[in-house]
């Protein structure tokens, strides 16, 4: 006689999966905005777009993960701010182009199910939408045996935002004498950490409990510090003052992120020291050996968001900045570029 077997002798528990999904119900629950219509557990997320104030309304949208640095939540037990450096990654990337998130959807596979992990995961998913003002809609949990290594899983993310069309920023308005000011990151945020665990771990042997005297803190603790959500900071001048251009610090550093936005006639001229760079990275340059060139095009190095604004309202808007508890450094102008110079250049 044959045996029977069920979908949980495979190593995926359906009962399991169905009480995560009522927890997760409610914790969605703590992101309400306005145009969300239904609950979590259906077969897509549902949204009704207020149209009312915006004439030719545009989507923006944007996926993204949270890469290696998973590895460093994974190492330290710790799942409970992996989920808001998720919605930064995505939503900082629609803010830029001037579009208000409305929505955020995640991903999350483990090998099996683990629901007091994937709870902790998905509430700081919540408060990273929070922090956003855009709701969590929907999402997917799979349990993937044979996937994943014990206590591992993967997390990617997907956010919409609205803005008018007439209201888009690209960066085609940026023009010589414009000036570029920085807000600073938290840290490493969620970029470069595949360089990080290769410096930290392989080649120096430390791990995350390592204390270190310059950080004050555990490496872990440093590299795990969530990334910065610049949503309500951007919104708030792009209320009353003239942004021509935005810029999402992510993997490239500020090096490769800002020739997406200026014009090929227009060049970015950054100023060494004119922003103070946290100790983390100049640990990593130091321990790693790391040449210069490549900390500029790996990391953010203290600078999480670039504005550019006209000369004549630099300090308008750096008075802004100050006055939201942000921390801006005038760190740069736009050039005239001639011939085939770099657009990004450090003097």
């Amino acid at each position: 006689m044959n045996d029977s077997l069920t979908y949980a002798d495979s190593g995926v528990d359906i009962d399991k999966a169905t009480r995560l999904v009522d927890r997760i119900k409610n914790i969605a629950k703590a992101t309400p905005r306005a145009g969300v219509m239904g609950e979590i557990g259906g077969f897509g997320g549902l949204f009704s777009l207020n149209l009312a104030n915006i004439s030719n309304p545009v989507l923006v949208s944007s996926t993204d993960g949270v890469g290696t640095k998973l590895k460093i939540a994974f190492q330290m037990s710790k799942h409970d701010t992996i989920g808001i450096d998720l919605v930064a990654m995505c939503v900082n990337d629609i803010i830029v182009q001037g579009a208000k998130p409305l929505f955020f959807l995640d991903y999350l596979a483990m090998g099996r199910l683990d629901n007091g992990v994937a709870e902790k995961i998905i509430e700081g998913v919540a408060q990273g939408c929070n922090q956003a003002g855009c709701a969590l809609i929907g999402g997917e949990t799979a349990e993937m045996p044979g996937m994943y290594q014990e206590g591992e899983y993967d997390l990617s993310g997907f956010s919409v935002g609205l803005v008018d069309n007439d209201k888009i920023i690209d960066g085609s308005y940026i023009r010589p004498g414009h000036k570029l000011i920085g807000i600073a990151s938290s840290g490493v945020h969620s970029n470069g950490f595949s360089l990080v665990r290769k410096i930290f771990f392989d080649k120096c042997g430390y791990d995350v409990d390592t204390r270190i005297a310059e950080l004050g803190s555990t490496l872990g603790e440093e590299l795990l510090k969530p990334t910065v959500i610049y949503v309500s900071t951007i919104l708030n001048l792009l209320r009353d003052l003239p942004v021509q251009g935005l810029v999402h610090i992510t993997g490239g550093g500020i090096d490769e992120n800002i020739t997406r936005v200026i014009p090929r006639a227009c060049k970015a001229i950054i100023h060494k020291g004119s922003w103070r760079i946290p100790p983390i990275f100049k640990i990593i340059q130091r321990e790693g050996n790391v040449p210069e060139h490549d900390m500029h095009r790996t990391f953010n190095n203290g600078i999480g968001m670039v504005v550019v604004v006209p000369e004549s309202s630099a300090q308008d808007v750096m008075d802004r900045l100050g006055a939201m508890e942000e921390r801006p450094y005038l760190i740069g102008e736009i050039l005239e570029r001639k011939n085939d110079e770099n657009q990004t250049q450090y003097v």
